[in-house]
């Protein structure tokens, strides 16, 4: 296991070098200026993402697209993962997370948009999209479509499946002493009982539990944030100040660099919000939406609240706490968001053990969607059963291994399948801009798509 940590230890180094961290915030900058800044159009994305479009095509409704979307993306990464990222890169990593939101809301949007233009609709009146969809019939690289579906798979495992299968049994093993294979079994089960049922029955408990996991959250930082009061705006000037001079930060953070800081701020911010891997439109291209504006437009709210919104959150209260409380070990990242939690008397811990419980569940049945479309766009469902199958085991052995070595490889496989959709984006950005045009800026966002022949 030593050797399987160390090998992905360096491979997601050398991933999330400079190179990746030009390419992923290149492309947002590039796709919000080439749309016309998009993220201007906020609330008009959130007030289409709460209507419905039944007389369009679709298996769920937007709002239900997005659920699920938000159900894979809020996660552990808002929590442990933006926790990790101030433990690894210090406080200036929350900075560099939250600009990843800021325009990464434009790329969610381009990738709601391909997914949409670029879908099929199979015989048994099933919706498949997604940037494999994008590669092929966008742009004629079937070799990459198939690259993306295989990275998206193995990719499932790790920040969809172990990830969130570990977090959910250290913490529950930490907070009530539950043994940790016990927690996974639990896991197993609920997990099977919610997948077998599909996208529609995916989209039904994601579009139940995410506002309301969400909501609870929210007010659990709100209430430290209360607590802190007298911290928080020194923590959000040490935020900004340590993203591009670090020693700003002082005491245990002095070794960090402006490189790490970028480097694991973004790298969470990914793993947080997806924006650029092409995760989320798998989901988004099976909503019923009359125009690929539209429901790019409902896409890209996602990004807002899970990284512009809750991770900016997570990330004053940890440093805040940091600052109000140094005796605090931030070392480890999960400690450090038990302890700041801990400060709410009473709830705390069990507030914070439910939140991820909650958001890494969620995250596993968005993420069993994403992964049983890359197969069954290699496959052609003839692998989806074992897939699933596949899935599950994984869940089991997530939740008794080594956090560190989950992390690495799931950072390694987000750039994995991070590099041929920003390919798809970058080249059929032309494509994305023409639409924008066409629905958005023309005002015409009532008007009926003409589908792909």
């Amino acid at each position: 296991m030593e050797t399987i940590n160390d090998f992905f230890a360096q491979l997601g180094a050398y991933l999330w070098g400079w190179p990746m961290i030009v390419l992923l915030l290149g492309t947002h900058v590039f796709l919000t200026f080439r749309l016309k800044v998009p993220q201007r159009k906020l609330f008009t994305a959130i007030r289409l993402s709460v209507k419905k479009d039944k007389a369009a095509e679709g298996e769920v409704s937007q709002f239900g697209a997005l659920a699920t979307a938000l159900a894979a993306t809020i996660g552990t990464g808002n929590i442990v993962g933006v926790a990790t990222a101030v433990a690894l890169g210090g406080p200036g990593a929350v900075m560099w997370c939250w600009l990843t939101g800021i325009f990464g809301m434009s790329t969610k949007y381009a990738e709601g948009l391909l997914a949409v233009k670029y879908r099929v609709k199979a015989e048994d009146g099933h919706f498949y999209g997604g940037p494999m969809y994008a590669l092929e019939r966008g742009l004629g690289m079937k070799w990459l479509a198939v690259l993306f579906a295989v990275f998206t798979a193995l990719a499932s495992f790790g920040i969809g499946c172990t990830v969130q299968a570990n977090s959910i049994a250290l913490l529950t093993h930490e907070t009530f002493g539950v043994p940790t294979w016990i927690v996974g079994l639990f896991v197993c089960l609920l997990a099977a009982a919610v997948i077998l049922g599909g996208v529609k029955a995916i989209a039904r408990v994601c579009t139940f539990l995410v506002p309301f996991m969400a909501v609870l959250y929210v007010i659990g930082c709100i209430v430290i944030l209360f607590m802190n009061s007298g911290y928080v705006w020194p923590a959000i000037k040490l935020i900004v100040e340590s993203a591009f001079n670090p020693s700003a930060a002082g005491g245990g953070f002095v070794g960090a660099t402006v490189m790490m800081a970028a480097r694991y701020g973004i790298a969470r911010g990914l793993f947080s919000n997806e924006s650029g891997m092409g995760s989320a439109p798998i989901v988004a291209a099976a909503a019923q939406t009359r125009n690929p504006v539209r429901q790019a437009l409902v896409s890209s709210t996602g990004t807002f609240w899970d990284t512009v919104i809750i991770c900016a959150l997570t990330g004053i209260v940890l440093v805040s706490s940091i600052i109000a409380y140094p005796d605090i070990t931030y070392a480890d990242g999960a400690a450090l968001t038990k302890v700041a939690f801990s400060k709410i008397p009473y709830i705390g811990a069990p507030l914070l053990t439910f939140g991820i419980l909650t958001f890494a569940f969620s995250t596993i049945l968005g993420w069993s969607y994403y992964g049983e479309s890359a197969v069954n766009y290699i496959e052609h469902q003839r692998a989806n059963r074992f897939y699933r199958i596949l899935f599950i085991v994984f869940l089991f052995f997530g939740s008794i291994i080594n956090l560190d070595t989950i992390w690495n490889i799931a950072d390694s496989m987000n750039a994995l399948m991070a590099i041929p959709n920003l390919v798809a984006l970058l080249l059929l950005s032309k494509v994305a801009a023409q639409e924008t045009d066409k629905y958005l800026w023309s005002n015409r966002l009532d008007d009926e798509m003409e589908e792909e022949g």
